[in-house]
C-alpha cells in the first residue's frame, strides 16, 4: 500500500509529450529541447576553449534561469491544462522562450557589435553573419511556438519570456562589452587561469583562422623536425 500511495515525476527539463500521430508535434517536441542540447554545448565549449567571453556568456543564460525561476514562483500563474493533465510547475514566464530570446538577442548583438570589423570581412563571411543572425531568431521563434502548439503554455506566457529574455539579453551584453571585457586580459593573466588555461581572444578578429593558421603552422614546424633527425 506504501508503494501505491507513491507520486512520481518526471524532469520536466527533457520530458516532452506530444499526440501520437502528430508530425508536426513530434517535430516541434524536439525542437522544445533546444535549450538542453544548447546548454550541454556550452559545457562542451566551455571545457575545450575556456574562453573568458564564453563564460561570461553562459553566466548570463544561468542568471537568465534564475530569474526565470524567481519570476515564476512571485507571479505563480499555473500552465494551461491539456485534457485531464495538468502541470504542477508555473508556467509564467516561460523559460524556454525566455531562454531562447536571451541566447538570440546576444548572439545578434555580438554579431553586429562585437564583431563589426567591415576591413577584415569579406562578402561571404558577411553573408554568413547575416544567416547566422537570421537563423537564430527563426530558431528562438520556433521554439517558443513549440511550447504554445504542445500546450505547455499559453501565448501570453510564451510573449511575456521572450519580452523579459530580451530585457535581460541586452544589458548583459553591454555589460560584458563595456565593463567585463576591458578586465578579460588581466583575468587571464592570473596565475588561477594560466592554470587552467582560460584565455582571452577579444583583439583576435577571427578566432576560427587564427588557430587553424597557428596549428597549420605548428605542424609544418613539427614535421621538418621530424624529417631532419
Amino acid at each position: 500500500m506504501a508503494e501505491d500511495s507513491v507520486i512520481w515525476k518526471p524532469v520536466s527539463l527533457t520530458f516532452v509529450q506530444y499526440q501520437q500521430g502528430d508530425l508536426i508535434g513530434k517535430l516541434l517536441a524536439y525542437f522544445s529541447l533546444t535549450p538542453v542540447f544548447m546548454l550541454v554545448g556550452f559545457c562542451a565549449i566551455l571545457l575545450f576553449r575556456r574562453e573568458l567571453h564564453t563564460i561570461t556568456f553562459l553566466t548570463g543564460l544561468v542568471l537568465n534561469e534564475g530569474i526565470n525561476w524567481i519570476a515564476k514562483h512571485i507571479i505563480k500563474e499555473p500552465r494551461p491544462v491539456r485534457g485531464h493533465e495538468g502541470f504542477g510547475e508555473y508556467g509564467m514566464p516561460s523559460s524556454h522562450a525566455q531562454f531562447m530570446a536571451f541566447f538570440a538577442i546576444y548572439v545578434v548583438l555580438f554579431i553586429c557589435i562585437r564583431l563589426h570589423q567591415p576591413s577584415s570581412y569579406s562578402f561571404i563571411d558577411n553573408i554568413w553573419r547575416i544567416i547566422i543572425g537570421v537563423g537564430v531568431v527563426l530558431l528562438a521563434v520556433i521554439v517558443s511556438y513549440s511550447r504554445v502548439y504542445l500546450q505547455y503554455h499559453t501565448t501570453s506566457q510564451v510573449l511575456c519570456g521572450a519580452l523579459l529574455g530580451i530585457i535581460l539579453a541586452i544589458p548583459w551584453f553591454v555589460l560584458t562589452q563595456l565593463v567585463f571585457t576591458p578586465f578579460f586580459p588581466w583575468i587571464a593573466s592570473w596565475g588561477v587561469s594560466e592554470y587552467f588555461m582560460i584565455r582571452d581572444s577579444t583583439l583576435i578578429p577571427n578566432i576560427l583562422w587564427f588557430e587553424y593558421t597557428t596549428a597549420r603552422t605548428e605542424a609544418r614546424q613539427r614535421n621538418r623536425k621530424s624529417k631532419s633527425q
